[in-house]
């Protein structure tokens, strides 16, 4: 009987756990179309502030403060999903060969752009919100490199919410890499 308790423990434990549930940022299409002359872009992984790296979902309260849930967690890695997010419109917005690195292809890409966030964060105020600075390089030393800073919000639709936060942080990446494109590339 002695060695059935702990069976019973493991089995009354797993019983009290809840269920891992995860959040998927919604694919959205940008109509956005900018012709540019770099051929081929490499996508750095982007660089995002601690809150907005985790797995667990962040939100703004009315006080300022940064709060999170275990219960409710991403589908994806945060900065992986930006990165391909920003990779994938690009590509559509320029028609240019755009790959997260590392590069997969033989010849080196001819640009770089590399994101770094100091914000990304859906606000006590119904809006989500990036903002940072984003690099640009022309790996053929053309002299078309770029250092831009950018603050983007998209509204937060009702009810506030962790799916109307990914929705609105969807909408934010695609407006960023409509304004990387137009304004860098």
């Amino acid at each position: 009987m002695t060695n059935a308790l702990p069976i019973l423990a493991l089995v009354a434990l797993a019983a009290c756990t809840a269920p891992e549930v995860r959040l998927a940022t919604p694919q959205i299409d940008s109509d956005v179309s900018v012709r540019t002359s770099f051929p081929s872009l490499e996508m750095r992984l982007v660089s995002l502030p601690t809150y907005a790296g985790a797995e667990e979902i962040s939100i703004q309260q009315a006080d300022g403060t940064i709060t999170s849930g275990a219960s409710l967690l991403w589908a994806d890695d945060p900065a992986r999903a930006v990165t391909l997010a920003l990779s994938r419109h690009l590509s559509l917005i320029t028609g240019a060969t755009v790959a997260p690195e590392p590069w997969p292809f033989d010849a080196y890409a001819s640009g770089r752009v590399d994101v770094r966030f100091t914000d990304m964060l859906a606000r006590s105020d119904n809006q989500f919100q990036i903002a940072g600075q984003y690099f640009v390089v022309d790996s053929e030393g053309r002299g078309r490199d770029r250092a831009v800073l950018f603050d983007i919000q998209e509204p937060v639709s009702a009810p506030f919410g962790p799916a109307q936060a990914a929705d609105a942080r969807a909408r934010a990446i695609a407006n960023l890499a409509a304004e990387i494109a137009q304004k860098a590339l």
